[in-house]
């Protein structure tokens, strides 16, 4: 069985400014600071942040589900700004997923403002169909958020 999800997030600040924070290891740095109530820690395994980067999110205590999830990223792609990466271990892998990926694609709506896609796919055993209602892009949504609210007020207070 194949599935996919996606969860749009308005951010009030130029696409080439999130796009800037996206495509780098400055992702991960933020969601160490900002977020560790839900990321927990995020660690670079291997890489410079460029395609075959892989990250260990340990997930913080109290979060349901697996407790860490590894990922390597697939794809960096400046001109059409997507950023793909795979889950190559924990998190949906241990669920019984054969295949999870996620996508993070940075859409200029004008000159001020963008729209973050986050995209969930996946592949699971037929025999396993219930499981898949456990995929949920609110981790990202959490994050998009996150993110937007610091980039904006960076933005106010550099003005």
């Amino acid at each position: 069985m194949r599935g996919h999800l996606s969860q749009d997030t308005l951010i009030k600040v130029p696409a080439a400014v999130v796009w800037d924070v996206y495509r780098t290891l400055e992702l991960a740095r933020l969601l160490n600071e900002l977020l560790q109530d839900v990321f927990g820690k995020i660690e670079v395994v291997q890489g410079d942040g460029g395609v075959g980067t892989i990250l260990k999110i340990t997930f913080a205590p109290g979060i349901p589900g697996p407790t860490y999830l590894s990922e390597i990223f697939t794809k960096i792609d400046d001109e059409t700004r997507v950023k793909e990466s795979e889950n190559i271990e924990g998190g949906y892998k241990d669920l019984g997923f054969e295949r999870c990926g996620f996508r993070l694609h940075i859409i200029e709506k004008d000159a001020e403002s963008c729209i973050v896609r986050s995209t969930i796919e996946y592949e699971i055993d037929d025999k396993l169909k219930e499981i898949a209602s456990q995929v949920n892009t609110r981790p990202q949504e959490i994050m998009n958020g996150c993110i937007g609210k610091y980039l904006e007020q960076k933005m106010r207070s550099s003005n």
